[in-house]
């Protein structure tokens, strides 16, 4: 996983155009057109022998013979000529110092293979990046970049569209630029022979003029990249899915990666595209609810079913909203009705709608502002969207609007100015703010605090991996019976071995398999039947590991979730999940969990054994970091933080004074929420690391005494750490007990470089980092030191 030189790409300062060309439909002239209307600033050269010496210039710009001649090397160059000339252009290209290069043409023929696999070996020893083969580019509205061969110029906004398909992207970009949308980058991902979707995404995660992420994929290649990409993508901002192909096989499983992932997936074109409108331009807080604002009741019915429709998302008021909106509204609306629809009534003028919006904003309660509006007479549409604009500091969730019939290029284009989306009917409205919320929700699935399940011990898991490496060893890959049973006894799983012992108050039968996806590695798929004959049976996919929030996400997707007791349930998915996590020889399992009212019992475990299978799509918990010794006459433990550690790193937290806070974060802190502790302890251990140190207190709990934290760049280039010990334990060892064996942890996932900084005043680190083999340098910052070592 890399973004290295991907801004080369998204924030390009000159460009050459290999191959440009002035005859009408090459693809040489449509790229060059496009850089040309875009109003690219930056310097721009044209490259093309056969012009060179015929033409001084294409539209004022200079044509050179050869990519050689250019003056300088330019950061991005877009390859408009055959294969064949491929890995000689990006050879001489990367020797002079461009960083990324975007190949319009298409690979067609087993030559054009080979000149590609050549093109991408000459790439390499220089770093160069590789948009294409075969894309229609990638653009960055906002510095007129408009580079490749798209239909139509793009406008500048906040949404980023990424997409493997050339076609729906035009169609998007056509669709977007009447309406006044834009976008913060569009890219067309081609072949994806070298940059791909999770490249892009990890690129995006971070971009701050890029607010939401629009995705179009039909297939994705390397699962466990996207899969971290979208993961961190995803805490940062929403992003959308559209992948077609329901009737696909494998489709459910794209479901459950996206769902994982944070990812909201959408089912058309159409909501995608409406979330252009939504995410590009409206700035709505996080609110799962919504007031419907309009004078008419038939309009109100209209809405209030697509909004029941869509997620039923529509605010219950409590008595104090309704009793203080009938007291605002009285005196100058007495036929209004205060409620949800909130109607104003067919004679209300257009200053109501901001006596509305003003009288709401003291009711927290009732969520986001929804104006509908069909035209009347006493109610002109530039007159109300003037309105809303001059009350929108009242929305404080904020606002979208829904004009019947449209609006005016020049009101719409003030109402997007500001943040105010505007659409057309009252169901687009509605689902698009649904989708929003399915975004929050998924972000808080992301960002769950786990219930604490006790760890199997070392000893049971042992025991466990015994089982298996036995029977491999014996040269049998099948475990099944009383040794399959007695493996899955380690992790506190019940097997039923006999016909007798199966309980006729079964409420269900659950198949489970787990296998190897070849795109997604290890899954699980979940299987119950239909307990109606019509409600639709449980066919589920869950990416491990698992841990119970993330196992009741299955169960209540179980229509036989109220007929049983859910926390055996959630023990035996999160027990099987320990299972195929612990015991790395387990490549397929097969077995039935029998649902009882109080009990979950396996039925006919069938375990298939290898010396080697895929790694997982999300990194498992890495237990095999956790270390126990004697440290100033206690038991300190040294492990990989966990989830369900949150907590715990708060105590931990109220235990280090203001000053030793201002040291480590920078700047004076009060107090962490929950999601900032969420992010500090649920991270990805594939690019993230937190070793904590803990003991036993008192009350017999473990407590933390100190962290130390390395996130590595998705290069895995370089990684920043950080260290923080409480207060009062400093200079006591256990800062360099935990940093040296973070150094020793990130060298030996081959990261180059391990980097740091501190206050000028923290002499205490300046030491720690002197003593561990740390070069302290100066930074930009004069109050500031930084912290270098080389690992390899």
């Amino acid at each position: 996983m890399t973004v290295r030189n991907l801004d080369a790409i998204f924030q390009p300062k000159s460009v050459a155009v290999i191959g440009a060309s002035q005859r009408p439909g090459s693809i040489g002239q449509m790229v060059w057109q496009r850089l040309i209307e875009g109003g690219f600033a930056g310097p721009l050269w044209a490259v093309n022998p056969r012009h060179a010496g015929e033409l001084e210039s294409f539209d004022g710009k200079p044509v050179l013979a050869d990519a050689g001649d250019l003056p300088e090397a330019p950061t991005v160059a877009l390859i408009c000529t055959r294969p064949s000339t491929w890995p000689a252009l990006v050879h001489r290209l990367g020797g002079m110092g461009t960083r990324a290069a975007i190949i319009v043409g298409e690979v067609r023929t087993e030559e054009d293979r080979a000149d590609l696999r050549h093109a991408l070996a000459a790439a390499r020893p220089h770093l160069l990046r590789i948009l294409g083969p075969g894309t229609l580019g990638a653009l960055t509205p906002a510095l007129n970049a408009q580079l490749g061969a798209a239909a139509t110029v793009a406008r500048s906004g906040g949404v980023a569209w990424v997409s493997q398909s050339n076609a729906l992207t035009n169609a998007v970009l056509r669709w977007a630029g009447p309406r006044g949308l834009g976008f913060s980058h569009a890219v067309a991902l081609g072949d994806e022979a070298d940059v791909d979707v999770g490249d892009v995404l990890d690129y995006l995660a971070s971009d701050p003029s890029t607010r939401a992420i629009l995705l179009e994929v039909d297939s994705i290649g390397a699962a466990r990249k996207f899969m971290s990409a979208a993961r961190a993508a995803a805490r940062n901002k929403p992003v959308l899915a559209l992948r077609s192909g329901r009737d696909d096989p494998g489709d459910a499983l794209y479901t459950a990666a996206f769902r994982r992932a944070g990812i909201v997936r959408v089912d058309t074109l159409d909501d995608l595209l409406d979330e252009i409108e939504t995410l590009g331009v409206g700035r709505v807080a996080a609110s799962d609810t919504a007031t419907l604002i309009t004078s008419d009741r038939g309009v109100a019915t209209l809405a209030r079913d697509a909004f029941m429709k869509a997620g039923d998302t529509l605010a219950r008021w409590n008595d104090e909203a309704h009793a203080a909106l009938e007291t605002a509204l009285e005196a100058a609306l007495p036929r209004a009705q205060a409620g949800n629809p909130l109607v104003l009534g067919d004679t209300a003028k257009a200053e109501h709608f901001g006596l509305a919006l003003q009288a709401l904003a003291s009711q927290r309660s009732t969520g986001t502002a929804f104006v509908v509006h069909a035209p009347t007479h006493s109610a002109p549409v530039a007159e109300v969207a003037r309105t809303l604009i001059e009350n929108q500091r009242f929305a404080y969730r904020g606002m979208l609007a829904c004009f019947f019939g449209g609006v005016d290029d020049t009101t719409r284009d003030a109402l997007h100015a500001h943040g105010i989306p505007v659409h057309t009917t009252p169901r687009r409205l509605a689902r698009a703010f649904a989708r929003l919320v399915d975004y929050r929700l998924g972000r808080e699935l992301l960002m769950q605090t786990p219930e604490s399940m006790p760890a199997q011990g070392a000893a049971a898991i042992e025991a466990a991996q015994g089982v298996a490496h036995a029977a491999l060893a014996a040269g049998r890959a099948t475990l099944e019976g009383a040794e399959a049973a007695r493996l899955l006894a380690a992790f506190e799983l019940q097997t039923l071995e006999s016909a007798e012992q199966r309980s006729a108050e079964a409420v269900v039968d659950v198949n489970v398999e787990f296998r190897d996806d070849e795109n997604f590695g290890p899954v699980f798929h979940f299987v119950a039947p239909s307990p109606d004959g019509f409600s639709p049976p449980l066919r589920v996919y869950s990416l491990p590991p698992l841990n119970p929030v993330l196992s009741r996400d299955i169960v209540e997707q179980s229509p036989y979730v109220r007929h049983a007791a859910p926390e055996p349930m959630l023990e035996a998915l999160t027990g099987i999940s320990q299972v195929v996590c612990e015991v790395r020889e387990i490549v397929a399992m097969q077995l039935t969990l029998r649902v009882l009212p109080h009990a979950v019992m396996l039925v006919a475990p069938r375990l298939t054994l290898a010396e080697k299978r895929s790694r997982f799509a999300i990194v498992p918990y890495p237990r095999r970091l956790e270390e126990t010794l004697d440290w100033h006459g206690e038991r300190l433990t040294i492990r990989p933080i966990r989830p369900e550690d949150e907590e715990m790193h708060r105590a931990f937290i109220d235990t280090m004074t203001p000053d030793d806070l201002r040291l480590r974060f920078f700047s004076a802190v009060r107090s962490f929420d929950h999601t900032q502790l969420a992010r500090m302890t649920q991270i990805d251990y594939d690019r993230e690391m937190a070793l904590i140190a803990t003991v036993e207190g008192e009350d017999g709990k473990p407590r933390t005494l100190g962290v130390a934290r390395a996130v590595a760049d998705p290069d895995n280039e370089t990684a920043e750490f950080a260290v923080a010990i409480q207060s009062n334990l400093k200079r006591g060892g256990l800062g360099r007990l935990l940093l040296t064996r973070m150094i020793d942890y990130v060298r030996s996932r081959g990261t180059h470089w391990l980097l740091g900084e501190a206050l000028r005043e923290n002499a205490p680190m300046i030491g720690l980092a002197r003593a561990c083999g740390f070069t302290v340098t100066p930074t930009e910052d004069p109050g500031v030191v930084g912290f270098r070592m080389p690992l390899e």
